[in-house]
């Protein structure tokens, strides 16, 4: 569709049934009336990824992007709405970290789902009730889009999609603890709640936290579709993606934020030192191990071998960091020792 060209009503009716991106900037101006939609290219990549994986071109797809972005707009919104105006019959599972944001995104869709417009792009597509309940919207045709968050009851349910959006809470990515408990359920329950381990297709949409966060995992298990969003380049990229039978491709130049008219390369590297190096790294760029290092260059560290200590050192010193609480979220207390010989130190 070429920019500016107007659509009759059936035409504008027919492309929003036909495009998820499309629909999606229906669903926000639904939502967000006073707010202006600020259209950019990645929101065209992560629904044509989206769709693939509704249409089953793709059955497991990872899609990181930094927070702010409408990827649980897109995803835990739109996605659903959309699946199930298309398929009345299907069963979705929508997971979040917490229930609380699970209900928000529920409270959403149904908000979609019951609203004039909805009603008349899908006629044969209706919930169940005049008022359902958020933790389960149940069509009329027994498709359901369930809310839930992780660790929470599962137990009978199947899902033909399940979309996880966001399995972990940032503040709680440091604890070994809340990283394994988020692992596990995956491992353990997630997976034994697809209606075919052939067909069901899973989402997992989220910034990325940690280098053992559920990313982390599941590239570990087998292979992934994987769409990674950095919120400046770190190199140049490009895209192709097909809507509407058409191939279109989007690049980005090294150093390119990814949504400039919203945060421009200034506002992300204030963000950038106000965060930290590695908070940024991770929940920004993508890349739990920042690219460039932190404060300390991953290129200034060398190994050394037994035979390859000076014989004396000028200095020997040591350095404490000690703990000061005993909770789960507390770091342990650590010694290093070190040999200091002219401009060189070695950790021994």
């Amino acid at each position: 569709m070429q920019e500016g060209m107007e659509l009759t009503q059936s035409e504008y009716h027919a492309l929003l049934r036909s495009d998820l991106c499309a629909f999606m900037v229906r669903c926000f101006m639904h939502l967000y009336p006073d707010t202006i939609f600020m259209p950019n290219w990645h929101l065209e990549v992560m629904a044509a990824k989206l769709a693939d994986c509704m249409s089953g071109r793709t059955r497991r797809l990872i899609i990181n992007v930094p927070p702010r972005h409408l990827k649980s707009l897109l995803a835990s919104i739109a996605l659903p709405a959309f699946y199930l105006g298309h398929n009345p019959a299907a069963q979705i599972i929508c997971v979040s970290y917490a229930m609380e944001l699970a209900e928000k995104l529920a409270r959403d869709c149904r908000s979609i789902m019951m609203s004039a417009w909805y009603k008349t792009l899908f006629p044969n597509t209706r919930l169940s009730n005049q008022r359902p309940a958020l933790q389960e919207l149940i069509t009329t045709s027994h498709g359901s889009r369930l809310a839930t968050s992780v660790g929470g009851i599962l137990t009978g349910r199947g899902g033909d999609l399940m979309i996880i959006d966001d399995a972990t809470k940032p503040e709680e990515a440091i604890s070994d603890a809340q990283r394994k408990r988020v692992n596990d359920w995956f491992d353990h329950t997630a997976l034994s709640r697809l209606n075919s381990k052939q067909d069901s297709r899973i989402v997992i949409i989220s910034q990325r936290l940690h280098e053992d966060d559920l990313v982390g995992l599941v590239l570990e298990l087998g292979p992934w579709e994987m769409l990674s969003l950095s919120a400046i380049a770190e190199r140049d990229e490009e895209y192709e993606i097909e809507m509407l039978g058409c191939r279109r491709r989007f690049t980005r130049r090294a150093g390119e934020p990814l949504h400039a008219a919203r945060e421009p390369r200034s506002l992300l590297d204030d963000l950038r030192r106000s965060l930290g190096e590695f908070n940024f790294a991770c929940q920004y760029q993508q890349a739990p191990i920042p690219l460039s290092g932190g404060l300390v260059k991953r290129d200034w560290l060398r190994t050394y071998g037994p035979d390859e200590l000076p014989e004396r050192f000028d200095q020997i010193v040591q350095s404490w960091d000690t703990a000061n609480k005993p909770t789960e979220l507390s770091d342990f207390s650590v010694c290093t020792t070190w040999g200091i010989k002219g401009h060189r130190v070695y950790l021994l």
